[in-house]
């Protein structure tokens, strides 16, 4: 490979030396001041590109871990945790140390509790608790486990990384796929090693006395030699390597090809071409954002690094949006670190992120919200440029930290039809939040299914609801609506399906309330689905069915009532009433007008929570995107028309401005479209 150099020094990764500027020579070997110049072109005649690095230093200061024990002899040991399997594998392994080591004091699951994941911005009552346990039972050592998921690994991972913080050294039983993600979620974390043992396979598809024998014989030697050998600077090197490096730093030069090869090699990349990020293209991105390259958003998770504005630039680059986009790309690295968000991202159910704009950028940029909207060019590059921000700025990496068992889907962007809501009278989703009509923002979620939409046959609005709570119903998280009862959804709507609904319920709230009402799911499924396909453990060894159903009826978090029988079950069910459990809650549904307003279509998609950030233009903004051929910011504002008193109100207090009509008339502003480069 070919590093930019300074005379005599290769810059390396972390190395100090900053260029501000990439600066071309004919001569290779012409130094000026310790600075070699970059030919800018190869002897093949082909162009090279010196590049930046897109990925943010990591912010969290490690740990000195306490020293690892010399044996295990009347040593205090706790076994954490609880989840796939534990409870059988971490009962073999207290027999494996009642027998060996007969003096040791083994604390189990109820005396400790759980720490629950660990945050470096602030630890959770959960976890103190979990710390002053430790410490009041004098426990010497921390076995945690078992990690078989994303989500549940970094539960598990949260009790060793407690323990190692305050001096208590640790192991954790991991999968063979989720050990690099115990190791990354440490470092992440500021503990350099989280040592780790490795269970041969995935810990439910065991019967008991396959998981006691792997607990005997595979387990329990690696868990010896984790707690009782050192800690060499080999494995702090390996897993947590020093240094900083700035972000302005030119790390590697060389051709198209080469520059593209790099990238995969560092994991810079999501295995398609990118736009090489040089300082040049990131001076010109960052014209268009208010901020100084240098300015510092936060420091993100997973990897809890450092992000600049400088360092959304480079991303933004490599993803090929153009630069006006950039207040867009920086609102959304701004909302990354909400915990809602970005909590189930990890999981190996495979949540795929997304993201969708309100206000008038979004039609001045020309998002799309018509039919094939998400496969437009400029909503395809926000998408790669998602995709790209939780690689290099979240430290999100696929086999390490995001662990979806089948993969991700690409992330996609759009925009709601905030003039289709004028006109049908509905607030857009901005103005439901408490935004101004005419302000702009970004709203990100997540959703585990895409397709598989409803077309309804009717313009009865009533019957429309109806279709949508069986939908609903159907849509759950992960496969069958194992985990949790009630769950995020995000629903889009396609604007004459909307009008429908809007002449029986005038705003989204009415039509949420209904279908909160209505979208309910018999409890017999729910315990069917809980019971066979529960995420965690095998729930058949612990109860019958029945037993499951009379536990689950019992649970608050259901809400479970006897309700009349959902209209469309009635074709199979004969008893007029039945128990059911909610499937919606209040505020955890985003109903978007969107899509091809020419179909009748309804997309409902569960998911996870989400963020909504405002972008913050530049008070030049006019002057700066004039020269591309956009009109004016102000020729997409529009006015309020919505069937709320707050809506009136706002309509009546704009007829003395200067706005554009196209919501009272029916007709739209004209968008301008303007190709990608």
């Amino acid at each position: 490979m070919k590093k930019l150099l300074l005379a005599g020094t290769a810059l390396a990764f972390f190395a100090a030396p900053l260029f501000s500027t990439t600066r071309y020579s004919t001569n290779p070997d012409e130094c000026v001041d310790g600075v070699c110049f970059v030919p800018q072109y190869a002897d093949d005649g082909r162009e090279n590109y010196a590049i930046v690095s897109p990925v943010g230093y990591h912010d969290v200061p490690m740990i000195s871990q306490a020293k690892r024990l010399d044996n295990l002899k009347g040593k205090t040991i706790a076994l954490v945790g609880g989840s796939f399997m534990a409870p059988t594998t971490h009962n073999e392994l207290k027999r494996c140390i009642e027998k060996e080591f007969p003096t040791a004091k083994i604390y189990m699951f109820d005396d400790i509790g759980q720490a629950g994941p660990y945050s470096v911005f602030g630890q959770t009552e959960k976890t103190k608790a979990f710390q002053e346990r430790l410490k009041e039972f004098k426990v010497d050592a921390v076995i945690a486990g078992n990690c078989g998921c994303g989500l549940c690994t970094t539960k598990e991972t949260g009790g060793s990384i407690a323990a190692e913080y305050i001096g208590i050294p640790t192991v954790t039983v991991a999968a063979p796929t989720f050990v690099a993600q115990v190791h990354s979620t440490g470092v992440n974390r500021g503990v350099p090693v989280l040592r780790t043992v490795e269970y041969p396979g995935a810990f439910a598809s065991h019967s008991t006395d396959e998981l006691k024998k792997n607990a005997r014989e595979v387990l329990w030697p690696q868990i010896k030699t984790a707690l009782t050998t050192q800690i060499t600077k080999e494995e702090i090197a390996k897993y947590a390597p020093e240094g900083k490096r700035p972000a302005e730093e030119i790390i590697y030069y060389g051709n198209y090809d080469e520059i593209q090869e790099y990238m995969q090699i560092n994991g810079w990349s999501d295995g398609l071409p990118v736009v090489p990020p040089t300082d040049e293209k990131i001076q010109e991105y960052l014209k268009f954002t208010g901020f100084k390259g240098s300015d510092v958003l936060g420091t993100f998770a997973l990897a809890y690094r450092e992000c600049t504005v400088y360092t959304v630039a480079a991303n933004a680059v490599m993803a090929g949006v153009p630069p006006e986009f950039m207040p867009v790309c920086i609102a959304f690295v701004q909302g990354m670190n909400n915990g809602e968000w970005r909590k189930p991202l990890a999981s190996t159910h495979g949540w795929t992120p997304f993201a969708w704009l309100n206000g008038p950028l979004a039609r001045q940029l020309g998002i799309d919200n018509q039919q094939g909207m998400i496969s437009e060019k400029a909503n395809k590059a926000l998408g790669r440029f998602i995709d790209l921000a939780m690689l290099n700025i979240g430290g999100y990496y696929v086999k390490e930290n995001r662990m979806g068992s089948f993969g991700y889907l690409t992330p996609f962007t759009f925009s709601e039809d905030e003039e289709a809501c004028a006109l049908i009278g509905w607030e857009p989703y901005h103005v439901q939040h408490g935004f101004d009509l005419n302000a702009n923002t970004i709203t990100a979620g997540s959703a585990l299914a895409w397709g598989n939409n409803i077309t309804p046959a009717t313009d009865d609005p009533e019957k429309i609801m109806n279709l949508m709570a069986f939908d609903i119903t159907e849509k759950q998280q992960n496969g069958l609506g194992n985990t949790k009862p009630q769950v995020p959804r995000t629903v889009f709507i396609t604007e004459y399906v909307a009008k429908d609904l809007a002449k029986e319920y005038k705003t989204k709230s009415d039509l949420e309330d209904a279908l909160i009402e209505t979208a309910r799911r018999p409890l017999a499924l729910r315990t069917y689905a809980h019971y066979w396909a529960n995420t965690g453990s095998q729930q058949y060894k612990r109860r019958t069915f029945d037993q499951h159903y009379e536990m689950l009826k019992k649970d608050e978090a259901e809400q479970v009532k006897m309700t009349p029988t959902p209209e469309w079950y009635k074709p199979i069910i004969t008893e007029d009433q039945i128990m059911t459990i909610a499937t919606m809650n209040k505020g955890d549904t985003a109903f978007l007008v969107t899509g091809d307003a020419n179909r009748n279509k309804v997309q409902v998609m569960p998911g996870g929570g989400f963020v909504t950030t405002e972008i913050k233009l530049p008070k030049n903004w006019n002057e700066l995107v004039a020269p591309l051929g956009y009109e004016p910011i102000e020729n997409f504002y529009l006015k309020a028309n919505f069937n709320t008193d707050e809506g009136k109100k706002t309509d009546a207090e704009s007829k003395s401005k200067k706005q554009p009509t196209a919501a009272k008339q029916g007709t739209r502003p004209q968008r301008l479209k303007r190709p990608l480069p």
